[in-house]
């Protein structure tokens, strides 16, 4: 039996399509293995959104390959599709594909193995197999394994934002959609096999349906999920702060089965830094749309994505993302640094900031962010409302879980039941997490 190895860099969408690849690849009969065994095949699923995220896939593309000289070293993913070349050149890579086709490694790994097309054969070249993405469909993808706790379904893939710092659009193409019917089958497969969440998740999620021929959206999704009672709780992956509108907010916002928690792709506050990124969404507007969830859905929890030094940021645009923290009552927020991307508006923009100012940037933000949480917390062990956790990791007595909301949460328990839905009150918080007891499983 042959062995196969995958890593994944990058987002939850990668995440997902590694899992339906490791999946294909067992169903063809291969010992699916940790990355950092000794492998007949290995499979690496790239990002390339910073020049940090080009730079770790080229480092574990070589780690294969010291791994195991004569593997068959297959790189996909947003990176290959970007820098197919640069790929193509890294010695000991079998076979590059971009951002389509992906569920075809295995037939590709069957008959490279078949080949003897390892890195110690001279005679077989790299097959550089990344194509255009004009016209491009969704690639169908399904996976089956069940964890107990959560699982991904990827329902979109591509944008057609452009927004000027980022190369993700070029990389992954138009936007394409997964057909209602079969997310809906998928999500109640991974339930019945023991899932009770299932975070649905695209490139642009909101914008799923956007290519249907008739009028179907993502609230139409979550509502025919709901009325179906297709699974315990549905979470949405990130969202643009602009498609969470009043509409859709009213629709979804008292369905039973939606978690009330969304992660917004903020980026900043600052409308000045918001034009030159070419957002579709000022300041005004995503603090509109963040009061008006907290109205429908008072118990909610948000998080987002905040970049740091994009090119001409002031220190006034960057305290306005400051006070945005705190204005939105942010739980959590992914705090980043703008990275130059060749082929991108911003790159050539002047004013770049400088790298120690964005590191400075950088911590005071995520200095921020954890005041505020802390304020949450604190609210929330004062109001003594209990949290529905889903029980996750356990060590020596203790699970790590988190709730609806997405609050992370410990709790101590009984080995065994991970995976199980528990209503934890909440005692005290610590270093961004609520300690309590479990009061009803």
């Amino acid at each position: 039996m042959a062995k196969v190895g995958l890593y994944t860099l990058g987002c939850k969408v990668s995440l997902y399509e590694t899992e339906a690849i490791s999946e294909a690849f067992a169903e063809a009969g291969f010992e699916v293995c940790p990355f950092d065994e000794v492998c007949d095949v290995y499979v690496i699923n790239t990002c390339t959104v910073t020049a940090e995220s080009d730079a770790k896939s080229r480092k574990y593309i070589r780690r294969a390959i010291r791994k195991n000289p004569d593997a068959v070293v297959i790189v996909i993913g947003c990176y290959s599709q970007r820098s197919p070349e640069e790929v193509a050149e890294i010695e000991g890579v079998s076979a590059v594909l971009g951002t389509a086709d992906k569920m075809s490694c295995v037939e590709i790994a069957e008959g490279l193995l078949k080949a003897e097309c390892g890195m110690q054969n001279a005679e077989c070249k790299v097959q550089n197999l990344v194509g255009t993405l004009d016209g491009a469909t969704f690639e169908p993808m399904c996976v089956k394994n069940a964890p107990r706790t959560r699982a991904y379904v990827k329902i979109e893939d591509g944008c057609e934002c452009r927004c000027s710092y980022c190369a993700i659009s070029g990389a992954r193409g138009p936007v394409r959609s997964k057909k209602p019917s079969e997310v809906i089958a998928e999500v109640e497969g991974l339930n019945k096999n023991g899932t009770l969440e299932i975070v649905l998740t695209g490139i642009e999620t909101g914008s799923y349906g956007a290519d249907f021929e008739e009028k179907y959206d993502l609230a139409d999704l979550l509502c025919e999920l709901d009325a179906r009672h297709s699974c315990e709780r549905i979470r949405l992956g990130s969202m643009a702060p602009e498609l969470l509108s009043e509409s859709f907010v009213n629709r979804i916002g008292k369905l039973k089965i939606m978690v009330p928690h969304f992660h917004i792709s903020m980026q900043s506050g600052s409308d000045n830094v918001l034009r030159g990124m070419k957002r579709r969404y000022n300041r005004a507007m995503a603090l509109k749309n963040v009061a008006r969830i907290r109205e429908i859905m008072p118990d909610v929890m948000l998080t987002a994505d905040l970049m740091v030094g994009f090119p001409g940021e002031s220190e006034e645009d960057f305290l306005d993302t400051l006070r945005f923290v705190r204005e939105a009552g942010l739980l959590d927020a992914h705090v980043f640094a703008y990275s130059k991307r060749e082929g991108t508006p911003a790159a050539s923009y002047p004013n770049q900031i400088p790298e120690q100012l964005k590191k400075e940037r950088s911590a005071r933000l995520i200095a921020e962010c954890a005041t505020v949480r802390d304020e949450i917390l604190s609210s929330v062990v004062k109001s003594g409302r209990p949290l529905s956790c889903i029980l996750e990791s356990y060590k020596n007595g203790t699970y790590t879980a988190h709730s609806d909301s997405y609050i992370e949460v410990c709790v101590e328990g009984e080995k065994g039941m991970k995976g199980n839905l528990v209503l934890v009150k909440p005692l005290r918080h610590k270093n961004g997490k609520i300690y309590g007891e479990i009061i009803e499983k």
